[in-house]
């Protein structure tokens, strides 16, 4: 399965099968899953990245636990709509993970994902280490959310 468009993951999932928000960073993967009926994101978990086979391995064992038909990964790109380095590697880590198993992969943007979060979490008033254990997996919920709000059965 090739990385595609969001419609094209969604037709691939069979009945009943969610879809995995990553939001893929240098230290960390935040992990989110939505409800079968692909409406609403919520945060699963941090997985604190070691090497990608590890890391890849965590993600298949994830995938196989809560039926996930689909991944949405947050694609980094810049506030000016350019692909930097960030971009390179979260296609890398798709391409990569792809040669594992055949799954469906999508991009979705994830400007000001961290950032937003960032903020809901201070208006709560959490603590830094608690906004730094949850920060991830908010901003992967964030990336997927922004996914299922753009499905038109979602609007």
């Amino acid at each position: 399965m090739p990385v595609c468009k969001l419609y094209q993951t969604i037709d691939q999932l069979s009945s009943g099968q969610r879809l995995l928000g990553l939001d893929i960073g240098k230290k960390t993967i935040g992990l989110a899953i939505s409800d079968p009926d692909l409406r609403v994101a919520t945060p699963l978990r941090v997985l604190w990245r070691k090497k990608f086979t590890p890391d890849a391995q965590e993600l298949a064992q994830t995938i196989s636990e809560n039926n996930i038909g689909g991944l949405v990964l947050g694609w980094p790109i810049n506030m000016d709509g350019s692909q930097g380095p960030s971009c390179d590697s979260v296609r890398d880590f798709a391409h990569a993970f792809l040669r594992l198993t055949d799954i469906a992969i999508c991009f979705q943007d994830e400007r000001l994902s961290t950032k937003a979060v960032e903020q809901e979490m201070i208006a709560a008033d959490l603590t830094r280490q608690k906004r730094h254990l949850r920060r991830d997996a908010l901003a992967a919920a964030w990336i997927l959310q922004s996914a299922l709000d753009s499905l038109p059965a979602n609007n």
